[in-house]
């Protein structure tokens, strides 16, 4: 076999469908930055990467989810995408809402991709987030609510019912403010 193959064998192989360059740099045991990018440039060239932004590689079949959590490191996905897929608001869109170090919207392969900024002593905090084994961070539906309520006061829920007010007592320390407990209160008539 040659190093080629070896190559797209070792990414095709792997469970990830995203890849930074340094991921693949560290998955193929590549120390030459210049040579690992000729590799990467001919499959891209051959349409068995995808290119999707500098920096950023996936399989044709690629994860949404784990996308949006490596467009901007740190983040995780939370906001209206995790409480619309908990059945907690039933306003329907497509687009991906992702917490992040800085706010801005971007559309890549026909998907929305919405990231919005929060401090950073709460985005570092990892209290309510799940970090999956394909690099998806996704907050649960408590947190979700909890930063949607940080960042959009007058947000409110279709549905309460799946949420644990226990874990939204136990979340919302983390944001250090007397305002949240307030809004959490409000919404969820605690």
């Amino acid at each position: 076999m040659n190093k080629k193959s070896d190559f797209i064998f070792e990414v095709f192989g792997d469970k990830r469908t995203v890849f930074t360059f340094n991921e693949l740099g560290h998955l193929l045991g590549e120390t030459d930055s210049s040579k690992l990018k000729q590799k990467i440039n001919y499959f891209v060239r051959k349409q068995s990467l995808l290119n999707i932004r500098k920096g950023i590689y996936a399989k044709k079949d690629f994860n949404p989810e784990e996308l949006a959590c490596k467009i901007n490191i740190p983040s995780y996905l939370s906001l209206e995408y995790v409480l619309r897929k908990a059945g907690a608001v039933f306003q329907y869109s497509e687009g991906y809402t992702v917490v992040s170090y800085l706010s801005r919207s971007m559309e890549i392969s026909s998907m929305t991709f919405q990231f919005r900024r929060i401090t950073e002593s709460i985005l570092l905090n990892t209290t309510g987030i799940e970090r999956q084994k394909d690099g998806v961070n996704i907050a649960c539906p408590e947190r979700a609510l909890l930063d949607l309520l940080y960042l959009d006061r007058e947000f409110y829920l279709d549905y309460s019912g799946i949420i644990n007010r226990e874990k939204i007592l136990e979340i919302l320390p983390i944001y250090h403010s007397n305002a949240m407990n307030y809004r959490a209160k409000r919404v969820l008539l605690i």
